[in-house]
């Protein structure tokens, strides 16, 4: 009896052993499924977005230096030049982002699923991602996402109007009027 129970007690630790060391290969491979599948158009929207905020920081950067540094005459020529330059550097800027997807999510993604998820909890998520009702709205959500934005600048513009008009009226009130500029070949009285 007693060598029943330790071979019994071995076999289960054997058992054991062996479902911890698939667990967490099946654990990351259900994870890598899960990061996989909830990738669509909506992290290309975030790809996008990102390369466009630093585009943004160039353009507040460079816009004012165009201005201050080029010629009226040449202006026009140099912004265009300019445009051309900064949509290479988004078109580039977003496949720089977009190349680091893959290797970020495999790296912390994959293990932040893993640890907080258990397999079966994996396979459920997995499952969600991969119906059809969900490809259909990770399809539909860019464009039901630009109506709702459409719509709503609409419906808000209104007031938002009439508060940038109470603003431009209490800083008006608080830094005043710039005195007219003087017309060319008048004398400036003091």
């Amino acid at each position: 009896m007693k060598k029943l129970t330790i071979t019994l007690a071995i076999a289960i630790l054997g058992c054991t052993t062996a479902l911890h060391a698939q667990t967490p290969d099946a654990k990351t491979e259900w994870a890598t499924k899960v990061v996989a599948l909830q990738q669509g158009p909506e992290l290309d929207r975030l790809v996008a977005q990102l390369a466009g905020s630093t585009t943004q920081e160039l353009i507040a950067n460079w816009g004012p230096k165009l201005e201050a540094n080029v010629p009226k005459a040449k202006q026009q020529k140099a912004s265009e030049d300019l445009n051309s330059e900064l949509k290479k550097y988004a078109e580039d800027t977003n496949q720089l982002i977009g190349k680091q997807v893959k290797k970020v999510s495999t790296d912390v993604l994959v293990p932040a699923y893993a640890e907080r998820f258990t397999l079966d909890e994996l396979k459920q998520i997995a499952a969600f991602f991969d119906s059809p009702a969900i490809k259909k709205y990770q399809t539909s959500a860019p464009e039901l996402g630009n109506v709702f934005i459409q719509k709503l600048i609409e419906a808000s513009r209104s007031d938002v109007v009439a508060r940038a008009k109470q603003f431009d009226d209490a800083a008006l009130k608080i830094v005043g009027t710039a005195a007219p500029a003087p017309k060319a070949g008048k004398p400036v009285k003091k």
